[in-house]
């Protein structure tokens, strides 16, 4: 844990987050991260990534387990039964303060509790609103499958990333992390900052609203340009690049590498230092485009002298000479100075535990205001009394509150 007093880039921004699992979750953590005060409101039995753990073997308490700490890192959070009337208008009032709203449930629902858009925007028009859908909401383009819930590997899926990654042309794969839920998490946290920029600047908020398989399809906007301007069907390519070459994965004595000298700079470079020098005056390897419908004979030639060869003797010798990498797995991650010295595995406090775990980082370097994970993630309704007295509740209001069980 670093020092809390170092402020982020958001200080100052509030953000009432409604979300759970991962796609919003993510995205305000992202805006926590660099800052911003985020109020995470549960239902009274929690997030329910809360029980998914994994749990560690000390853990005492079993308050929350490694997924809902990894992504709830810097939040406040408040209980609220938000099906009963006294608990949507601890909300409305939270709004009444807040920079934004985040929301990932599914379209309708929100209106139905009276909590819309249009609701929560007359009590507060500098509100920003900001919503994670599936296939995004009607007042932005409605899609025929608005209706219709989603997760990760749905966006994966029909977004297109699916049709493009596999080890042939025939079989289509997931990809590892849950990218359907964390890149449309990225792109709405961009779009908040944005929308809030312009709310402090005009005085009006505005609707956000990012579609998973959206998001999905504009990070695979290769795709696209392959079949709109060479009208062709784009299929996974196995390890290696559809236009580029070499550009990929390739096998090692101990495991795989990654190699990337497609480019005239670095092509020679790698032919000199796999003992193939020829290979960069072949005529068939002059242009990019050449190398690309050479590709067999490439790949098959770079990788007779990675496999000989270890992960870690491979990247002394062509480490910073071609761009090249080890496939890591976490271990070799934990292992390696780079993630140290950019304070990507940092260590927190965890409920139930006599000592630390670690979580991955904040990426987004600042200089002036850096981005950092300043507490850990927080119990179920940690923070209620704080944010009830914020907005006018006394102790006896709260104690009715708790009684009746709308705030936990």
């Amino acid at each position: 844990m670093t020092d809390a007093s170092v402020l982020g880039a958001l200080d100052g921004v509030r953000i009432v987050d409604l979300t759970q699992m991962l796609a919003g979750p993510f995205c305000t953590m992202l805006l926590a991260d660099q800052g911003a005060e985020v109020i995470k409101v549960e239902p009274l039995d929690g997030d329910h990534t809360r029980i998914i753990g994994p749990y560690h073997v000390d853990d005492k308490l079993r308050a929350f387990g490694g997924y809902f700490a990894s992504v709830n890192r810097n939040k406040k959070s408040i209980a609220i039964d938000l099906k009963k009337s006294e608990g949507r208008e601890l909300v409305m009032k939270l709004c009444e303060g807040a920079d934004a709203v985040v929301e990932n449930y599914r379209g309708g629902v929100m209106d139905r509790l009276g909590l819309s858009y249009e609701a929560l925007q007359a009590r507060n028009p500098k509100l920003v609103y900001a919503t994670i859908r599936g296939f995004g909401d009607p007042r932005t383009g409605k899609s025929p499958y608005a209706d219709f819930p989603a997760y990760d590997v749905i966006s994966q899926a029909m977004g297109g990333i699916m049709a493009i990654t596999g080890p042939d042309k025939d079989t289509p794969m997931k990809v590892g992390p849950g990218v359907g839920d964390i890149i449309p998490a990225i792109t709405c946290a961009f779009g908040i900052v944005s929308a809030v920029f312009r709310a402090h600047r005009t005085g009006r908020g505005q609707f956000v609203d990012v579609g998973m398989v959206d998001a999905i399809l504009a990070v695979c906007e290769r795709i696209m340009h392959q079949h709109s301007f060479a009208q062709t069907l784009p299929v996974p390519e196995g390890n290696h690049h559809p236009l580029l070459c070499p550009f990929g994965m390739f096998p090692a004595k101990d495991g795989f590498v990654t190699i990337a000298a497609h480019a005239d700079q670095h092509f020679p470079i790698l032919c000199r230092l796999i003992d193939r020098p020829e290979m960069a005056t072949d005529p068939k390897n002059v242009t990019v485009q050449d190398r690309r419908a050479n590709q067999e004979a490439i790949i098959a030639a770079v990788s007779a002298f990675t496999q000989q060869r270890t992960k870690q003797e491979l990247l002394k010798h062509l480490g910073g000479q071609v761009p090249f990498s080890p496939v890591y797995n976490v271990r070799d991650i934990v292992a390696d100075p780079h993630f140290k010295a950019r304070e990507m595995l940092p260590w927190v406090p965890h409920p139930g535990l006599d000592h630390e775990v670690q979580i991955a980082g904040v990426a987004v370097k600042m200089t002036e205001t850096p981005g950092r994970v300043r507490h850990r993630a927080p119990l179920l309704g940690e923070h209620t009394d704080e944010y009830l007295k914020s907005i006018g509740y006394s102790w006896a209001d709260i104690d009715c509150l708790r009684a009746g069980k709308i705030v936990a």
